[in-house]
This record gives structure tokens, C-alpha cells and sequence, in this order.
């Protein structure tokens, strides 16, 4: 699953304080060429997750979430660059105020020590 799958919840899970976390996950790499693009797909994916909560869907299908709280997560492969920290702060904005939780993560990869 990635971003350019609008139409899919990539990831449903329990984080340690048993928040419900939907997870978006990001590939594309923030670059002036290509910020319109990447802007759009993750609208329309964070669209299509709050469509699923705000509609009750998620509780169809995870019966056992309801009442807990809620979050999304976007975790990016790459570092967000001045336009897509302004574009998070407004997509934040909007999640909250459906009474949701936003994030950016970064994923960072370990890498594995010879033997």
C-alpha cells in the first residue's frame, strides 16, 4: 500500500498508549517539481481517512476501537521541505478539528551491523 493508493487504509494498528493509528505511507520524495503531485495524492488519501472514520466504517470493521482515540500518521521516506511543512500544518489543522490526532513521521532506516 502507499499514498498513490487513495482508496486503501495502508495500516490499522494499536500504538503503546492504545491510540488507534491509521498509517499513510509516504514513498515520494518532497522536491519543487514534483510538491503539487505529492500534495494532491496525500489530500486525497487523508481525505479517504477521514471519510472512514467520520462515516463510522472503522468501527464496522474494528468493533473493539470504538471510543478510543484516534490517529493519523503519515510516514514519509524523506524529509518534508518548507512547502510540505506548510501543507502539514493546514492538514493538521483540519484532522484536529474532525477530532482526530495528525503526525509526520520519518522513517529512518537502521542499518544492520556486519557480523
Amino acid at each position: 500500500m502507499s499514498i498513490e493508493q487513495s482508496n486503501v487504509v495502508d495500516i490499522i494498528s494499536l500504538d503503546p498508549t492504545d491510540c488507534v493509528v491509521l498509517t499513510i505511507s509516504d514513498h515520494l520524495e518532497w522536491n519543487s517539481e514534483s510538491d503539487l503531485r505529492h500534495m494532491w495524492l496525500l489530500q486525497e488519501k487523508v481525505n479517504k481517512y477521514l471519510a472512514f472514520l467520520e462515516s463510522g466504517e472503522i468501527y464496522h470493521s474494528y468493533p473493539q476501537y470504538r471510543g478510543q482515540r484516534v490517529k493519523i500518521s503519515v510516514t514519509g521516506k524523506f524529509p518534508l521541505n518548507s512547502e510540505a511543512e506548510t501543507f502539514y500544518r493546514k492538514v493538521s489543522t483540519i484532522v484536529e478539528g474532525a477530532g482526530f490526532e495528525f503526525q509526520f513521521k520519518l522513517y529512518v532506516q537502521i542499518k544492520e551491523m556486519d557480523s
